[in-house]
């Protein structure tokens, strides 16, 4: 019996053509012929209702590069069109749906897998819907294209109002600054009298609460001149924004210099006690007391592994002393 290879599923079967009534190529079968239905129906759902708003987006390469398996052909399409930066949904899947080669190669893909034929209207589209849809699709650009001048031409009024008022700011300053200048000598302010006292110099800015914001300069005579003294300093006293020393720069009166912080005793010393409790809490020693005053008596006699020597010098050591003292007895 001849060997059959099936493209749906992927497979050679020597059955030959048995294989193409067997449960399983009839389960694949209904369910690649069911997600194609599913594809087109929403893809005429969405020509039926095209208009500006739901027909054109701008265009995102994260949701509008999808694609649609079609069992037919064996390849994967395109979902939604492209023009320029904008999206079109559903318009390359209906193109595709639409076109004599999809026609093609969905009557032939009936006719070696047995399909049903009711089902084949399903997986296409008519050409006359097709054309009702890409019309729709026109006009919705043609919207979208003339919302975007409008909103351009909007956005240029908006920047040419903006820089006109900044323009009218800076000629009203530069009005104002020849007055200004009365007031800005290096070391007197001469008022004019009479009723030319209203200048802005004199003028007085409330405040919130009623009072002066500004310098009162009436109780100036005219013709009275201030004199600059200099700048008064405290000798040996000061801030850092003077230059000074700051405090912890400074040397006592002994001559000594003022320690801030522990020291590196301390700090070594604490440094030993984070290690210590790293280790196991009931360690042997764990609870020996340091601080107590000891003598080398405590120590064992017999224990020359203390300071020098092998273990077996220890134990003969041991056992001459034990005899000494026998005899001693």
């Amino acid at each position: 019996m001849a060997v059959l290879y099936c493209r749906l599923c992927r497979r050679s079967a020597f059955t030959g053509r048995r294989h193409l009534y067997s449960a399983g190529h009839r389960r694949r079968l209904r369910e690649a012929l069911a997600q194609l239905q599913e594809a087109t129906a929403a893809a005429r759902a969405a020509a039926a209702a095209a208009d500006g708003a739901s027909a054109v987006r701008r265009y995102d390469p994260t949701e509008h590069d999808g694609r649609v398996w079609c069992p037919c052909c064996g390849r994967g399409v395109r979902r939604d069109g492209r023009r320029g930066g904008m999206a079109l949904l559903q318009a390359g899947l209906m193109r595709h749906l639409a076109g004599p080669e999809h026609r093609r190669e969905t009557a032939r893909f009936w006719r070696e897998n047995r399909a049903e034929a009711v089902l084949r209207q399903r997986c296409l589209v008519p050409a006359e819907e097709y054309e009702r849809f890409a019309q729709a699709l026109e006009r919705a650009l043609a919207e979208h294209q003339r919302q975007e001048e409008e909103r351009i031409l909007q956005m240029a009024a908006d920047i040419r109002e903006a820089e006109r008022r900044q323009r009218e700011t800076v000629q009203a300053a530069l009005q104002l600054q020849p007055e200004l200048e009365l007031c800005a000598g290096p070391s007197v302010c001469r008022l004019p009298a009479g009723p030319e006292r209203d200048s802005p110099c004199a003028a007085e800015d409330p405040g919130p609460s009623g009072m002066q914001t500004g310098p009162d300069l009436a109780w100036m005579e005219s013709g009275e001149v201030l004199t600059f003294i200099g700048h008064q300093e405290t000798e040996g006293k000061g801030n850092v924004h003077t230059g000074a020393k700051p405090p912890w720069l400074t040397e006592e009166e002994d001559g000594s210099k003022q320690q801030i912080g522990p020291s590196y005793e301390e700090f070594l010393k604490h440094k030993e006690k984070q290690k210590l409790k790293k280790l196991p809490v009931e360690r042997v020693g764990a609870n020996f007391d340091h601080t107590c005053q000891t003598s080398d008596s405590w120590l064992p006699s017999f224990g020359r592994v203390w300071n020098h020597g092998r273990r077996w010098q220890s134990r003969h050591q041991f056992r001459t002393e034990s005899g000494e003292k026998k005899k001693k007895r």
